[in-house]
């Protein structure tokens, strides 16, 4: 630490909690000295040579003179290998039995003295000396993992690992969780430990508080994804390829995965995007699905303060004819910042507050930290205490309550890794909903704890259950998170079994989908924040997080009125449509901008009410399928390479394609279109692509391009469901799902398929082939002549 960290530790946070802050950093550095030995000398080893193979039901094990590799083709295609026997389970990404195994796949030896397994999407190869590749049935390679390298304690501990891998030279990467430079990632190192920046971030910081060892890597030879399933701290190095011009000496790209410790194993789907994604879904379960309502604008600021700011923010809605569905309390309506509670003056009547909202339409949302004051006179921490023979605090390798610092003082932790403590923290939320909350968002759980040093988190040595494993923070850390979502959902959805849980969670790991969403944290306000919104959304979703959205206007600044409702403009095709901003960051309400920004803010905010059945449509299919709301441009198309390395533009579902403004002073913008027609939703113009157009982008709006043929579910001017159709190319078809919403509860979800044609000089809309069963008023765009449903 030098004198500039601790200046920035004070100001975060205040003079007296700074240096409380300081003194925790201290004391975590000296409980990790103390409890994790230097690794000392280390043993370098690889495979060494095949020594013969063993099949087993859908693969087999193969053996080398220093370890072993187990290969599996599961039932739904994805491919699981690890080496030195590990299993897929325990595993924090998988939500309960590992797959069963594909029966048609066969281990059998290679004709290179190898071995191979063949399955119906891969071929799995591997060499003599440990080397993995992945080829498709035609044989062409998509990836080729190099024999791995162990370091391993003389005496005694975890073995660190290193595994590299190559890819074609055209190949592309995405992924790797919540990553502001993206969304295609470039040469660098990522690393995998969830951290809190501090206050603010933007593109060029890295780690951020999501990240998860999971790559979609994209080339002509194919899409597949990439799941190294250990949840210790390391990082990803990534090199892009390069063609060799026709020489035939290409340079390929390279991955190079570094972990601290834990199990080497790996599971890869392959297919189309949506085939990858619905694969990687069935491996690590469906997407938690939204109430309808939390598909609505939602309005949050930390500083509200008071029962009466609330009402006033609600009321300048309303009397401006603006749509509101929820708004958020942050940390300033707790009582001293403890969790659980409520400041009793200014807000003396919470519940009250929460029912004459929701009478007007809008739900109130909470903020939960996990950290817990550790006094006597905090009710969760006494009653923490009490859970299980030790409490349900982390604790350190000597058996004391490990502390650290954050909002409400000095605080504990609860180990969520250990399922009675999920079961004590979920029932917990009962006096969030005896309050009135409709839903909670999860925050500071990466965890942190407020430092001057660099890693605002636990000490490393901090002992966790580990579902009874037992283990310590360094394997706990990233996936700290995860478990506190799944104690927050399952606590929810025991209190309030008939209805869907509403939690979203600035922490995560993979598999996080099943209980809900996240959202951007701390992005700067500023140009480069806006376009870095957009690349987390789009990188979670390749992550199979569906559910994300950004801070609009930025946390921790004034945004211009152009910069707010450019981003306001963004946000509205996001899932998560939420304003947000830091005490002493200025008001985000629309109309504190002037009238032209609000007037522009009242434009896409009744745009997204329209939209509304097509995002709850989405969100369905989201749970169904796998497939993200926001979607890169290459999501049909992975082969066009220009669409690979396109990352201003998005597309909102199969039917809308989405060009934000993201520089300061545009009118006009650039857009690469995908193949087929596309209509200019505001002027009705007709794009053919794939090429690149210019469109207008006045401040008022920014280009959104409808899909020739779509089918598009949207609320009619009376508030009934009616389709849009944009009319399809003589002699193409389009069509579109609609999926009804049927309230907040469980009731299962009917898919509704339709198709659109021209035939004798109208546009026909089917349903299930039959013109007569469509029950929505359909509305013809893009075509002159009429409309037959």
């Amino acid at each position: 630490m030098d004198g500039r960290d601790l200046v920035r530790s004070v100001k975060s946070v205040g003079s007296v909690q700074g240096m409380r802050a300081v003194r925790s950093a201290w004391r975590n550095r000296r409980a990790d000295a103390r409890a994790l030995a230097p690794r000392g000398p280390e043993r370098a080893r690889v495979p060494g040579l095949l020594v013969g193979a063993e099949p087993e039901p859908g693969g087999g094990v193969v053996r080398f003179a220093r370890s072993q590799l187990r290969i599996r083709v599961a039932a739904g295609g994805a491919v699981f290998w690890s080496w030195d026997a590990a299993g897929p389970l325990p595993s924090y990404a998988l939500p309960g039995a590992e797959p069963g195994p594909d029966p048609r796949a066969r281990l059998e030896p290679d004709t290179n003295g190898g071995w191979m397994v063949v399955s119906e999407r891969l071929t799995v190869v591997v060499s003599r000396h440990g080397a993995v590749e992945l080829r498709t049935p035609g044989g062409v390679l998509l990836r080729r993992e190099l024999p791995p390298r162990w370091w391993e304690p003389v005496e005694g501990g975890e073995a660190r690992w290193v595994q590299r891998s190559e890819v074609p030279a055209d190949a592309r990467f995405f992924g790797l969780g919540g990553r502001a430079g993206g969304p295609r990632l470039r040469e660098g190192t990522y690393r995998l430990w969830n951290t809190d920046p501090g206050g603010r971030f933007g593109p060029a910081d890295d780690p951020l508080y999501l990240t998860m060892p999971v790559q979609m890597v994209v080339s002509d030879a194919g899409t597949h994804l990439a799941f190294h399933d250990n949840t210790w701290s390391g990082g990803v190095t990534l090199r892009e390829g390069e063609e060799g011009a026709g020489s035939g000496h290409d340079r390929l790209g390279t991955c190079e995965v570094r972990m601290e410790g834990g199990p080497l194993r790996c599971w890869v789907v392959v297919g189309t995007p949506a085939r990858v994604l619905q694969g990687w879904t069935a491996l690590t379960g469906a997407p938690a699905l939204p109430p309808s309502w939390a598909l609505g604008p939602q309005h949050a600021r930390w500083g509200f303060g008071s029962e009466r700011e609330v009402r006033r923010v609600v009321t300048g809605y309303r009397d401006r004819g603006l749509p509101l569905s929820v708004l958020h309390l942050d940390i300033d309506h707790h009582d001293a910042h403890q969790v659980f509670t409520v400041d009793p003056e200014r807000f003396p009547d919470l519940p009250g507050l929460a029912k004459e909202l929701r009478e007007e339409g809008v739900r109130l949302v909470s903020i939960v930290d996990p950290a817990v004051r550790a006094s006597a006179g905090n009710a969760v921490f006494r009653s923490g205490l009490e859970v299980g023979d030790e409490g349900a605090f982390v604790r350190d390798p000597e058996g004391s309550l490990v502390l650290g610092e954050v909002w409400p003082g000095e605080c504990v932790y609860p180990d969520f890794t250990d399922p009675p403590v999920r079961d004590w923290w979920g029932a917990l939320y009962e006096e969030r909903l005896g309050q009135g909350f409709s839903g909670v968002w999860h925050d500071m759980n990466e965890p942190v704890s407020f430092s001057a040093f660099g890693d605002p988190s636990l000490p490393r040595s901090s002992r966790h259950a580990l579902e009874g494993r037992g283990g310590d923070h360094r394997e706990a850390h990233n996936v700290y998170a995860l478990a506190m979502a799944r104690a927050g959902y399952e606590g929810l959805r025991r209190l309030r079994p008939d209805e869907r849980p509403f939690l979203f969670s600035r922490s995560g790991w993979a598999g996080m989908q099943r209980y809900g969403g996240t959202w951007s944290g701390d992005v700067a306000t500023g140009w480069p924040g806006l376009r870095a919104s957009l690349s987390l959304v789009l990188g979670l979703g390749l992550c199979g997080v569906p559910y994300s959205g950004p801070d609009v206007g930025g946390f921790d600044g004034s945004p211009s009125p152009e910069l707010y409702l450019r981003w306001f403009q963004l946000g509205a095709y996001m899932p998560l449509f939420r304003t947000h901003a830091a005490i002493g960051a200025g008001r985000r309400e629309p109309w504190e901008f002037g009238p032209e920004v609000l007037a522009g803010a009242g434009q896409i905010l009744a745009e997204r009410e329209r939209l509304l059945p097509y995002f709850v449509t989405l969100a369905h299919l989201a749970r169904l399928t796998g497939a993200p709301y926001v979607r890169p441009v290459w999501w049909g198309a992975s082969g066009d390479r220009e669409l690979r390395d396109c990352e201003d533009v998005f597309l909102l579902g199969d039917s809308l394609l989405v060009a934000p403004v993201l520089e300061e002073g545009a009118d006009r913008r650039q857009v690469r279109l995908p193949r087929g027609r596309w209509y200019d939703t505001a002027s009705g113009k007709a794009y053919e692509g794939p090429g690149h157009v210019v469109v207008d982008a006045p401040l008022s709006r920014i280009p959104v391009l409808a899909r020739a043929g779509a089918v598009i579910p949207v609320r009619g001017p009376g508030g009934g469901m009616e389709l849009e159709v944009w009319a399809p190319p003589a002699g193409r078809t389009g069509g579109g799902l609609v999926v009804r919403d049927a309230g907040d509860g469980w009731e299962r979800a009917e898919v509704e398929r339709y198709t659109s044609r021209l035939g004798a000089g109208r546009v026909v809309v089917e349903r299930d082939g039959e013109e007569e069963l469509v029950p929505y008023p359909v509305r013809v765009r893009g075509w002159s002549g009429p409309a037959q449903p």
